[in-house]
């Protein structure tokens, strides 16, 4: 919301997303009175949900901020296989389908911003949260690879490796 926020300030149309059609309704109507915004409620762990996102989105995208995903603290030996899996398609997989839609366009436009949310998790994991950690340290590669892809071009790429930020799901594993 910090980001939706400050890019509102700077004048930016937005679209945002997230999981739940009533969340995604009330981060809109609470960032409204900052700028033009639009929600779209879609999974961005499937690729069924990132189709659907952009087929919903009416205009060229000039920035794309790779922020969705989740962190769990668990023990190394207690993560299942399939929370390996969620972990990789949420945290990753997500920005990459993204990415991939939406860059080509940023290319032919021949100017664009792409932009990973990452983690201090990427170059010092936690034990206990090294599903987390492993899908931060693939962001970093994959956006060091599209900066590389657009080298040359008016089309930037960049990782944000952010220290532990206080939101809603940090305020809640706190409180546990």
């Amino acid at each position: 919301r910090a980001i939706a926020e400050a890019l509102l300030k700077e004048g930016a149309s937005l679209v945002i997303n997230g999981r739940d059609e009533n969340r995604v309704s009330q981060a809109v109507d609470e960032l409204a009175t900052f700028g033009e915004i639009t929600g779209i409620a879609a999974d961005m762990s499937t690729s069924e949900g990132v189709d659907f996102l952009i087929s919903e989105i009416r205009t060229p995208i000039d920035i794309l901020v790779n922020n969705v995903g989740k962190f769990e603290v668990k023990s190394f030996f207690e993560i299942t296989d399939l929370e390996w899996s969620e972990m990789f398609d949420l945290n990753l997989m997500s920005g990459i389908r993204l990415s991939r839609a939406l860059a080509k366009g940023m290319l032919v436009q021949d100017w664009g911003r792409i932009i990973f949310i990452g983690s201090d998790q990427s170059s010092k994991p936690n034990p206990e949260m090294a599903h987390y950690a492993m899908t931060k340290t693939a962001q970093v590669s994959v956006a060091r690879s599209l900066a590389e892809l657009t080298r040359g071009t008016n089309v930037t790429v960049n990782s944000v490796l952010a220290a532990p930020t206080w939101t809603d799901g940090v305020e809640a594993f706190m409180e546990q």
